[in-house]
């Protein structure tokens, strides 16, 4: 058996690369005519109804907006009701046929529940559930010291979209309907500062692929990846617990050039409604998955390079048991060596630095 193995360690990869480069012209032509039938049979989502949680703000906002150009019923699901009351007039001046808004937190299983059954009470039924709360950090593993925050980050990333999928599923079901989850290409793409929320996330997905299975045909799964894209998480804008618009001061002044929100929003519900499994923006990135199935040390390599050329570390380094420094020219030490939970301040406040950030 040892020498089997060793005799297909040598000749499965480079084999299957060569099928792959042979078959790449027809397995694209087979997506091209796939994509094309998908668009001739778009799922019309007039009077439809979608749940969306996170939409306050980012992805899921522009989520919500794609889908009242299409006229659906809206149940937006964030905690900061008072941007949800602001989003919703807007979704309803874009078509929305109607929409309902609920303050909750997505990791709380009764939350989820109630939410879910105020949508199904109203509207009798439920089409699409979007999945697109997210907490991100921008921490090296190494220095933290308090590790609290780290339970809240796999809470938000995995618990926050399964048991709103739990709770629903069966109404889903019903109406042969469809669960869009907001991924990310950090659940293959090894990137710095971002070890917890890459972990989460390839749980994430690993979950939904398995699900795929075991609902069938019965329910659709869409899983969007995507690259870096200018939202309010790149601009240093988060929410915390409790509620309140967070930012980095370091972060304020930062240009993003990220990707555009809109475009990748409007990707997600166009390849939701053609049944869409994967959307992916920008598709390009698919290349570093085939250099890391096949070739993983030319893509650490290149990592490796692209990092040591980006200069010097930097980071947040509240909870790290270092000096959190404001940035004035007298270089005073703002915080040093506190919980990352008593650090979390409002926007407008001059020492805010959160270790965690909640994008809704």
């Amino acid at each position: 058996m040892e020498f089997i193995n060793s005799f297909l360690n040598l000749v499965v990869p480079p084999a299957s690369l060569v099928m792959l480069a042979f078959s790449w012209p027809a397995l694209s032509f087979i997506s091209a005519c796939e994509w094309i039938y998908n668009s001739f049979n778009t799922e019309d989502m007039e009077d439809k109804v979608v749940i969306i949680t996170g939409a306050s703000s980012g992805i899921g906002e522009q989520i919500a907006y794609e889908y009242a150009k299409r006229k659906a019923n809206l149940m937006l699901v964030a905690r900061r009701e008072n941007r949800l009351r602001m989003i919703s007039e807007n979704a309803r001046f874009m078509g929305a046929k109607r929409v309902m808004i609920m303050a909750a937190d997505v990791v709380k299983e009764d939350d989820c529940r109630r939410f879910v059954s105020e949508t199904v009470q109203f509207f009798g039924r439920v089409d699409h559930l979007v999945n697109t709360a997210s907490l991100g950090h921008t921490f090296y593993f190494e220095e933290v010291t308090d590790t609290s925050i780290f339970p809240h980050l796999m809470d938000i990333n995995f618990w926050g979209n399964v048991y709103p999928t739990l709770v629903a599923l069966p109404y889903l079901r019903q109406s042969n309907g469809r669960v869009i989850v907001n991924a990310s290409v950090e659940t293959w793409l090894p990137l710095p500062r971002m070890s917890l929320y890459s972990a989460a996330k390839a749980a994430l997905v690993n979950f939904y692929e398995t699900l795929r299975f075991e609902v069938k045909d019965d329910v659709g799964i869409t899983i969007a990846t995507h690259g870096w894209i200018g939202s309010e998480m790149t601009r240093g804008k988060f929410m915390v617990e409790e509620g309140a618009e967070m930012q980095r001061k370091e972060e304020r002044e930062v240009h993003v050039t990220g990707g555009p929100v809109e475009e990748f929003a409007k990707l997600i519900v166009s390849g939701a409604c053609r049944g869409n499994i994967y959307v992916k923006y920008p598709s390009w990135y698919d290349v570093f998955l085939l250099y890391r199935m096949f070739a993983p040390n030319v893509l650490n390599w290149t990592f490796r390079l692209l990092l040591s050329a980006n200069g010097s570390r930097r980071t947040s380094l509240v909870g790290t048991g270092m000096p959190v420094y404001e940035g004035s020219v007298s270089g005073k030490p703002l915080l040093e060596g506190a919980s990352p939970r008593r650090l979390l301040l409002p926007a407008n406040s001059p020492q805010s630095s959160p270790q965690a950030q909640k994008l809704e």
